[in-house]
């Protein structure tokens, strides 16, 4: 993990139960005798990323209705870092309480800009193609009066990324994306199946649970990302740093691809590794 993640080594339960009472329902003993949690049970993780966000973030409410993506706040938070790391490197981009995020499909839990606002002082800008998902991310900004630093925008058609929701009156600093990676709603289902049989469990729990529009889109990564770098051309002079996710390693070579012939001046890949899942951000802008 980014040196200046909160989340190094194991969980505190202690200190996290001490905030969240509730935590201590789902907490026991490991194999090892040390406290933890089934991360199979959904409600589980829930309150524990409840715990996380009160203790760590200040965020004292928060509510992910079952079935939602119920994302790990540590991983997130690296990716925050990360960019983080990419603007102090930026003469051009210096990070200050000024750096405006735009959050391609924030999703239900709005991680990204509940904790990236906590963390930085950050702005940002929410949006994605489920009205739902908006209609929560919407209450938990409104019960912790974050109105002045989160807006949430509907994407309206789910064939676009940035068009109808960036405006010509828009500027942002970055743009993130955790895309939706499977190709299909069966490559979905079987990626959460082999999930369930690593952690020893039959439980088909929701803690990996997420809609269809978060879990895939047609084409899966690979091709989300395409029109996202497709689409980030036009804005190539009210965007400093576009990002996304890549979850996958064997997309880069084509993404590099996609973004020499988009004309990007300069582009950058983010290693980042929480356990044995090994992950990466890759970031381009078009303004030298």
């Amino acid at each position: 993990m980014h040196a200046n993640n909160l989340h190094q080594g194991r969980y505190d339960f202690a200190r996290l139960i001490a905030q969240l009472p509730e935590l201590a329902e789902f907490a026991a003993p490991n194999p090892w005798g040390e406290l933890s949690i089934d991360f199979a049970d959904a409600n589980a993780v829930r309150a524990l990323n409840k715990a996380l966000l009160q203790t760590e973030y200040g965020i004292s409410h928060w509510d992910l209705p079952a079935g939602y993506l119920c994302p790990p706040v540590p991983g997130r938070a690296d990716y925050l870092h990360g960019l983080a790391a990419l603007l102090a490197q930026d003469k051009a981009a210096l990070v200050t309480s000024n750096v405006r995020v735009l959050d391609v499909g924030v999703g239900a839990n709005c991680i990204y800009p509940l904790i990236g606002q906590a963390m930085f002082g950050w702005q940002f800008v929410g949006s994605d193609v489920d009205a739902k998902a908006l209609a929560i991310a919407q209450n938990n900004v409104d019960a912790n009066g974050l109105n002045q630093q989160i807006s949430l925008r509907m994407q309206a058609n789910r064939g676009q990324i940035f068009a109808g929701v960036v405006t010509a009156e828009d500027r942002f600093t970055l743009t993130m994306c955790n895309p939706p990676f499977h190709a299909s709603e069966k490559d979905a289902v079987l990626a959460r199946q082999k999930k369930w049989a690593g952690l020893g469990t039959g439980d088909q729990g929701l803690y990996f649970g997420g809609y269809d529009k978060e879990l895939w889109c047609t084409g899966g990564e690979a091709s989300f990302i395409k029109r996202m770098i497709r689409e980030s051309v036009p804005l190539a002079a009210q965007v400093r740093w576009f990002s996304t996710l890549v979850a996958k390693s064997e997309h880069l070579p084509d993404v590099y691809k996609q973004l020499k012939k988009a004309g990007a001046q300069a582009v950058h890949t983010e290693p980042m590794a929480q356990g044995k899942k090994q992950t990466r951000f890759v970031a381009w802008r078009f303004q030298n």
